[in-house]
């Protein structure tokens, strides 16, 4: 049998469970399908949402769920393994379970792949870290280490200066060559040392990042190590609905309305899911934005329909 739904939530992080709020409380019959793999998982905590600086992403989101339980928002931990869309979208789930939407938000983020240079998977979160506005104030005036990935991480590099004054650019596989005047210079100007040559592993003992090893065999004391690593977002469902896709540095992202409406009607995209800089906060900003055009999309369509008759 397949239930009906009036929206379905694909994804159960910060904006999933923000649109699910909203619809909750305009009396909507929602369900979220959470696979349980958020992207900050690895972090002890999250920072730069007002009111809930420092809170764990555990705790943050046990808390959303609670939220939308109280609202009649039905949460179920499953993979939609297939969704298909017509004037309704019907959702296949790992369980076996298919669902009917008329509307359906992919709340579905992204992932990071890491550099893969032995040790930094293991204190990803902690002391091997992506970005200083979610974790400088922590990592503040520590001997700091930022790993290139490409000439784009001189821009990392320097941010970083706002937190630290010991900061350490690894070239790893960037050539000097590549650095332009105007890097130089600024790097300079911020007092970034500049180490060229390969990274070959990140040092640690007693449970806290020690240090760099260059392939070269030179050690460098380190206390954090800034990385970038490869967004990949999380599309495939988008792209099986026939979400028309934009090119970024960052990968594909669906082409979007303000509201958050991809080119498919009554397909909506959020947070991460919808473009690479969504921060906890904005990810939250965009479920319920997604939220509350939904509703109106609902109702007025009702209305529609009822004046037809």
């Amino acid at each position: 049998m397949t239930e009906t739904y009036e929206v379905v939530v694909v994804g159960g992080g910060a904006a999933g469970l923000s649109a699910a709020l909203v619809l909750g409380r305009a009396r909507r019959r929602t369900l979220v399908v959470d696979a349980g793999e958020p992207r900050n998982a690895p972090s002890a905590h999250m920072q730069g949402y007002l009111s809930r600086d420092g809170m764990s992403p555990a705790e943050f989101l046990a808390v959303g769920r609670e939220e939308i339980a109280r609202y009649g928002v039905e949460l179920v931990r499953d993979r939609v393994v297939d969704a298909t869309g017509d004037e309704d979208f019907t959702v296949v789930l790992a369980s076996g379970r298919t669902v009917s939407a008329r509307q359906l938000v992919v709340a579905t983020g992204l992932k990071d792949k890491l550099p893969p240079v032995p040790g930094i998977a293991e204190r990803f979160g902690r002391d091997v870290i992506h970005c200083p506005y979610c974790h400088g104030w922590e990592a503040r005036d520590r001997a700091t280490g930022v790993l290139a990935s490409s000439p784009m991480s001189v821009h990392q590099a320097l941010m970083v200066t706002q937190w630290s004054k010991d900061v350490r650019f690894f070239l790893h596989e960037v050539r000097e060559t590549e650095l332009t005047d105007e890097d130089r210079r600024r790097l300079a100007a911020a007092g970034v040392t500049v180490v060229p040559g390969a990274v070959a592993e990140v040092l640690a003992g007693e449970d806290r990042l020690t240090g760099v090893r260059l392939a070269d065999g030179t050690v460098h004391d380190r206390e954090v190590l800034y990385v970038a690593p490869r967004a990949v977002p999380q599309n495939d469902l988008l792209v099986r609905l026939g979400a028309e896709l934009r090119e970024t540095p960052f990968g594909s992202f669906p082409v979007i309305d303000e509201r958050g409406l991809t080119t498919v009607p009554g397909l909506w995209a959020a947070g991460n899911a919808s473009g690479f800089a969504e921060q906890v906060v904005n990810a939250a900003s965009r479920g319920y934005r997604a939220g509350a055009a939904i509703n109106g999309e609902l109702l007025f369509a009702d209305l529609d329909a009822a004046v037809r008759v």
